[in-house]
């Protein structure tokens, strides 16, 4: 396999499989590790774009399966892409919709063509076929479209474990012959359940077809947290190395950081702004839930020393009341201290290796509690 055009390795670390990456894209270059802030339907939840930017965001996240039923891709397209449609210049990465339609359940029915599924929003019938899939995300614009592929439950028998797997194979070998657009990237998922060596064929076969990055999908359903990084850690070295990797809604910030030192180099997950939405908030120290009582008080922003919007200027005390008061603005407070944490725990990591000393990063950070 030739190296990627669109990715480059800059730095390794000497202890750990972690590094230091960019990524290049038509809406510019992405440093890596890299987490990428969700924003499903077009937009990150309570989150303008210029508040996106300020917290570091470079890259976002948005769904093929949420903007095709609402507002529809046809109508992106007329109005310019989806970085013209939300107000976003930099990189987006789309999500095929292929987890969306897992979790529909008894709404969808997985056939050779395509996932036959009834909308959540009117219960209306549709098929996503893999290329549908593809020409949806090229009417958005996507930097990084992702292939269709097909998820299966935790726990899941060794026959439909491979069954859905050889059909994602399947699956993504027409996603490739459907792409019509140079400018935007593709990446292969890897599936294969928990079978560590399933998934290390599946990522040589993957491989075999050729996509510009590959990611990890089927994890955080459920299983063990161990057997999460069991799969990571099976899986890594199997792809090659001057590929970008990405696993797909992992998830808390130690996840994060073991992930990285496997060798990850991408991520999204809704924790930081699902988990502000309900008053939990995340620090170096650990989380911090808003609601107790001892903040009643707490003249304290969030986290001494952030940099963040929120901690600049509002107290423990006043976010309190705000969040027992059901106060819109909680949400976005709250969001914005959360994503601009995600965003300096990756812009720390990276520095940790360049610097080389990632392994000492990685120590301190998993010594700290959870809970403040």
């Amino acid at each position: 396999m030739r190296g990627s055009p669109h990715f480059s390795v800059i730095r390794r670390c000497s202890a750990t499989g972690a590094r230091l990456g960019l990524l290049r894209t038509g809406h510019g270059p992405i440093e890596t590790p890299a987490f990428m802030p969700v924003g499903t339907q077009a937009t990150v939840k309570a989150l303008t774009p210029d508040e996106l930017a300020a917290c570091g965001a470079r890259i976002i996240l948005g769904n093929t399966y949420h903007l095709y039923l609402r507002p529809g891709h046809h109508l992106i397209r007329d109005m310019g892409g989806l970085h013209s449609f939300m107000g976003w210049n930099g990189p987006i990465l789309t999500d095929s919709g292929g987890f969306q339609i897992y979790s529909l359940a008894a709404m969808r029915k997985i056939t050779e063509e395509g996932a036959r599924f009834r909308s959540h929003i009117d219960g209306s019938y549709h098929t996503l076929t893999p290329e549908l899939a593809i020409e949806i995300q090229e009417s958005l614009g996507s930097d990084i479209m992702m292939c269709l592929d097909t998820c299966i439950p935790y726990p899941s028998s060794p026959e439909e474990v491979r069954r859905a797997t050889d059909l994602t194979t399947r699956w993504a070998a027409r996603c490739k012959r459907s792409k019509t657009r140079e400018d935007l990237l593709l990446f292969g998922i890897v599936q294969g359940g928990m079978d560590p060596e399933l998934r290390r064929l599946h990522a040589v076969q993957l491989q075999e077809i050729g996509f510009d990055g590959y990611a990890l999908g089927g994890l955080s359903v459920g299983e063990p947290k161990e057997k999460m990084y069991e799969m990571i850690e099976a899986t890594v070295p199997a792809l090659d190395t001057d590929y970008p990797r990405y696993v797909m809604g992992v998830g808390t910030p130690e996840d994060l950081v073991n992930a990285v030192a496997l060798g990850v180099d991408l991520f999204d997950c809704v924790m930081p702004t699902r988990n502000a939405r309900n008053g939990m908030l995340f620090t170096w120290e650990g989380r911090l839930v808003i609601k107790n009582s001892r903040y009643a008080r707490d003249s304290r922003p969030i986290e001494p020393g952030c940099g963040c919007y929120t901690c600049r200027n509002f107290s423990r005390a006043y976010l309190r009341h705000l969040f027992i008061s059901k106060e819109l603005l909680s949400y976005r407070l709250n969001t914005i201290h959360n994503v601009h944490f995600y965003l300096s725990l990756m812009e720390a990591i990276r520095e940790a290796i360049f610097q080389d000393r990632f392994h000492e990063f990685k120590k301190r950070f998993l010594e700290k509690g959870e809970q403040k």
